[in-house]
């Protein structure tokens, strides 16, 4: 049995997992052409870059995608994370970089 994971990652993560499926927690922020341009969980811009039937309506999405490079990725998916409150996004990136903590290892395998 293949095993499949797809780490949750901020934009500073991003370079470690070229060529892999990773999933981000962000704000959407704009629209470029076919990309997106959003604002990761850290801080940090990402331009997703889309095909034309993918459509990003939610404010906060945590985007699964597979990595191209330092700032991007190719969409394969969305979760919304849309909520009748602001997503904290601090508290969101404390969450990612505790799955990188050698303490949580077995739970948060790489």
């Amino acid at each position: 049995m293949v095993e499949i994971s797809s780490p949750r990652v901020n934009s500073a993560r991003l370079a470690a997992f070229v060529g892999r499926t990773v999933r981000v927690p962000c704000k959407v922020l704009k629209f470029q052409g076919s990309s997106a341009i959003v604002e990761a969980c850290d801080g940090g811009n990402i331009e997703v870059r889309l095909s034309p039937s993918n459509e990003l309506t939610a404010t906060y999405v945590e985007i699964i995608g597979q990595v191209l490079g330092d700032a991007t990725i190719k969409f394969l998916g969305a979760v919304s994370l849309d909520s009748d409150k602001e997503l904290d996004m601090k508290l969101v990136n404390d969450v990612v970089e505790l799955t990188f903590d050698p303490r949580f290892k077995k739970m948060f395998p790489q």
